[in-house]
């Protein structure tokens, strides 16, 4: 199973920044186990996907309408991403869910949008500080993975190479806080044995579960050193590839 190094840009980016997509691939011209996608604004999707296309650097978008079409202003639909280049999806972010008020609803028709254009799906999930503090991290993670799990997949396309999973504690994102390995191991297990559960040991075993919030090049290499992390959701420090490619290095390292 190859990793993934996923770099969220979230509302940053303009033109000029481009040129850190460019040093980010001379930088990993070719990991040896390491998937690379970047999730730019969507005003980049199309030149980034120009400037990366043939390279170790894929192209996403950070959320998508569940419908193709129609009229709702300001929303992007799966197609339209696809279109721009883009053949990954980040969908049920934190801030999403906070700030537009998704429902694990929501995230699922969003998922199965994506899927539809056969783009692989990272799917988030993650507890707030209170929940955290209440006990109730490994319920509140289970109930989203439930509720926001697309319900089927389309013909030909196995969940291990169309669905990622991405457990961002909401309390770590941009705080510069992290959970303890401990409480990563944990909670990164729980969600192993769900994909097992659900789809058999072997497809179970072989999809991607990521950890986000606050990678950064000085704690790369212990996140990456735990059992089931198989990746990274990279927030600000995917802004600048001096930053990302060490995370990246780091990844393929472990």
């Amino acid at each position: 199973m190859r990793k993934l190094a996923a770099g969220n840009w979230k509302m940053n980016g303009t033109g000029d920044d481009l040129e850190e997509v460019r040093a980010l691939i001379d930088a990993c011209p070719a990991p040896k186990k390491t998937d690379i996608v970047i999730c730019p604004p969507a005003t980049l999707i199309h030149r980034m996907s120009e400037i990366a296309m043939g390279s170790s650097v894929q192209i996403g978008g950070q959320d998508c309408h569940p419908k193709d079409a129609g009229a709702h202003t300001g929303d992007i639909s799966a197609p339209m991403l696809r279109d721009a280049g883009a053949n990954f999806v980040i969908v049920g972010h934190s801030e999403r869910r906070t700030d537009h008020r998704e429902t694990d609803i929501m995230v699922r028709a969003k998922a199965m949008a994506g899927l539809a254009e056969m783009m692989r799906v990272i799917l988030c999930l993650g507890e707030t500080l209170e929940e955290r503090k209440a006990g109730r991290t490994l319920d509140v993670v289970g109930i989203q993975l439930d509720g926001s799990m697309p319900a089927s997949f389309p013909p030909g396309i196995k969940a291990r190479d169309a669905l990622i999973i991405a457990y961002e504690p909401v309390w770590a994102i941009g705080t510069g806080l992290t959970p303890t390995n401990a409480e990563i191991a944990e909670v990164h297990a729980f969600l192993r044995t769900r994909l097992v559960e659900r789809f058999g040991a072997e497809a179970g075993q072989e999809t991607r579960i990521l950890y986000g919030g606050s990678v950064k090049p000085g704690n790369a290499a212990e996140i990456f050193a735990l059992p089931n992390v198989d990746g990274a959701l990279v927030g600000g420090a995917s802004l600048k590839a001096s930053d990302f490619s060490k995370i990246v290095l780091a990844l393929d390292a472990a």
